[in-house]
């Protein structure tokens, strides 16, 4: 058998494991430093308190038993690939394969400009992070509740560093949860508001203006202060201080204005780009060693006409899928095509039930944008929960 060693187990390579685990030629092992997968697309409404871990966290381990013998889980940090042996290293073994796939992802880039950020901002790109800021956050609404007046410049007051599509939507959707608060915090609610801040010329930049114009106008309604053009210089534990000198107040601030690869990458010797992302070849395969790949986040993923693909879920999904029958068709000794993909659709959930979107070029927003939104989710979760339901009953 086929030797093949997955390395990440988020969108990407969980969707190449779906597709080569259904030829029982190939060995496959899905490594990952967590027990779980997250769903970060999801995370804007697990801060917000909508939803509940269980909405966000998949169990690798069941995962993994839904499927035949030829698929197995370790749960342990991936340190180095050496591509002259095709050994992987882990922190306590290694491990040959014949073909592996880096799907490792990407980690908050905390700006080496911009002073103070890591320590004292909250992230989204893992779950720690995130359940620490819902804890925080609630803690707050807590003391509010019991009215006591915490007595602080920018008491209840949520920055957001980054308006790409993760800032924004966990923006809209903090502020449609503040709302909700208003009916009972009274004239204490008066103090709960939100900020929006990038150094952009304008929210949710490279997409399109009808995406742009929605979104700021639902933004808008819900009350969030939006700042473009703004420049972070330092961040303290209670203030933003741009370069103007001008500073702003707050209580919490998630920080979301970039993406790098991960530790993994760093430590590989190839070619990378300015965020430290994988340049891959035409077959996104490494260009030093043609049987090992890279999808996801952690690659710069092109077109077929040269164009950048943002780092979405949906692209990470869909190089998977590539990958996967590009390594089919190797041991079948047949032609791989190149890569070649596209977006096929945006959707941003702007708190509440209301979304908008572009499906194949269709405008939609509202409740309906919003339903076929969470229609994308939920199949996305119902093909894993129905591994991970086999899986669990195997291990009953």
């Amino acid at each position: 058998m086929k030797k093949i060693v997955i390395i990440g187990a988020g969108y990407g390579g969980l969707r190449a494991l779906e597709h080569l685990a259904k030829n029982p030629a190939f060995s496959i092992t899905l490594i990952d430093k967590n027990p779980y997968h997250y769903m970060q697309t999801e995370a804007y409404g697990y801060i917000a308190g909508r939803f509940d871990i269980s909405d966000i966290a998949i169990d690798l381990a069941s995962f993994v038993d839904g499927f035949s013998d030829n698929v197995t889980f370790i749960k342990e940090k991936a340190l180095h690939i050496d591509k002259e042996k095709n050994l992987l290293i882990l922190e306590t073994q290694e491990l040959h394969f014949d073909y592996a796939i880096v799907a490792v992802g990407a980690q908050t880039n905390f700006f080496s400009f911009i002073k103070g950020a890591k320590e004292h901002t909250h992230g989204v790109k893992n779950i720690q992070r995130a359940f620490e800021f819902r804890q925080a956050f609630e803690k707050r609404l807590y003391l509010k509740l019991e009215d006591k007046k915490l007595n602080r410049d920018g008491d209840l007051h949520i920055a957001i560093a980054g308006a790409g599509l993760s800032g924004v939507e966990i923006a809209a959707e903090m502020a449609y949860t503040l709302k909700r608060y208003h009916k009972i915090l009274s004239k204490e609610s008066i103090e709960l508001k939100i900020s929006l801040i990038d150094a952009a010329t304008n929210i949710l930049p490279g997409m399109d203006n009808y995406i742009i114009k929605k979104t700021e106008k639902r933004l808008h309604d819900l009350g969030v202060k939006i700042y473009t053009n703004a420049f972070i210089h330092e961040i303290s534990s209670r203030r933003i201080t741009y370069k103007d000198g001008t500073s702003l107040a707050f209580d919490f601030i998630i920080y979301t204005a970039g993406i790098k690869a991960s530790l993994f990458v760093e430590n590989l010797a190839c070619a990378k780009n300015r965020q430290e992302q994988i340049i891959p070849d035409a077959f996104l395969r490494l260009q030093q060693a043609k049987n090992i790949y890279v999808i996801g986040d952690c690659a710069e993923i092109k077109d077929a006409t040269g164009a950048l693909l943002p780092p979405t879920a949906q692209i990470a999904e869909k190089s998977a899928a590539y990958v996967a029958k590009s390594i089919t068709r190797c041991e079948c000794h047949e032609t791989c095509l190149p890569f070649d993909a596209k977006v096929d659709g945006v959707f941003v959930a702007l708190g509440g039930e209301y979304a908008v979107g572009l499906l194949k070029g269709l405008k939609v927003e509202g409740y309906i944008a919003y339903m076929l939104k969470k229609l994308l989710t939920r199949f996305y979760r119902l093909g894993l929960e129905i591994k991970v339901n086999v899986g669990y009953k195997k291990r009953d």
